[in-house]
């Protein structure tokens, strides 16, 4: 790349970063806040920039070949920004940036640096926080059935149980399915995780999507398993067991067995 290309592919990536800036604020915050369901999105910028670098020979191999009509996705996604920034519809503001991106990509190195950054710079949209809109409705839909399941379950364990709403009741005790406990942000978080564990498996493409796709029901199912754990431990022990340390730990452990669960059907597919 000439030295005039690269003085304009730094000028333009830095006025889009800052033009990008109330985007990027909106995420951070939503990463940083509290009772997120993305604290994960501090990581994916890394992991992105990780496979790039990963990718650095063969990028250093391939032709440049630029193409004019990358300005039709960059100016596009660069008016989706204003527009829904002067909206404030932040959460397409911070979609457009994939936009932008495969703009910028197109406009100075080509097609084929394209192919190569397409996974980094898909990857990408897992830091992008849903609407709250969408995060309510997902996770009352979320929460309701992991408590339907449950009661289901703990009745088939001998443990006479009902369900009232999200609230499963027992003889001794009872535990409320709040939002947190829906399951949204192991949800979120291994999707984003079976995306990566697919790209980087030796599968067929047919075989990566279905690892990718296991990581919903494999996070869904990891999430009751906690619910019947606590309501178990609840109408046994007590309520005071059921919270605190142990309620910690399951939490922990859904992230565990679902990264197991995710394992183990790589292992299936191979």
């Amino acid at each position: 790349m000439k030295k005039q290309d690269i003085l304009k592919f730094v000028v333009l990536s830095a006025l889009t970063i800052i033009l990008y800036i109330p985007a990027f604020n909106w995420m951070v915050g939503n990463w940083s806040g509290r009772d997120t369901y993305y604290s994960h999105g501090f990581l994916i910028p890394f992991i992105s920039t990780f496979i790039i670098w990963q990718k650095r020979k063969a990028l250093s191999q391939l032709p440049l070949n630029p193409v004019n009509w990358g300005w039709f996705l960059f100016l596009g996604g660069i008016l989706i920004h204003i527009i829904s920034t002067l909206w404030q519809v932040n959460f397409t503001s911070a979609f457009s940036f994939m936009l932008t991106l495969v703009g910028l990509v197109l406009l100075f190195f080509g097609k084929n640096y394209l192919r190569q950054l397409l996974f980094p710079i898909a990857f990408l949209l897992f830091m992008i926080p849903l609407p709250a809109v969408a995060i309510a409705n997902l996770s009352f839909r979320l929460k309701i059935f992991a408590a339907q399941i449950a009661t289901f379950t703990i009745n088939k364990l001998g443990v006479p149980a009902i369900r009232e709403g999200s609230l499963i009741r027992t003889i001794h005790s009872q535990v409320m399915v709040e939002d947190p406990c829906s399951g949204i942000r192991s949800l979120i978080a291994l999707i984003a995780l079976g995306a990566l564990m697919a790209y980087y498996s030796n599968l067929s493409r047919a075989k990566k999507t279905v690892l990718f796709i296991s990581s919903v029901p494999i996070a869904v199912s990891t999430n009751i398993i906690r619910i019947i754990a606590l309501s178990m431990v609840s109408e046994i022990y007590g309520e005071k067991y059921a919270t605190g340390l142990f309620h910690d730990t399951m939490g922990i452990l859904v992230f565990v067995f679902a990264f197991l669960g995710l394992v183990l059907v790589e292992r299936l597919l191979e």
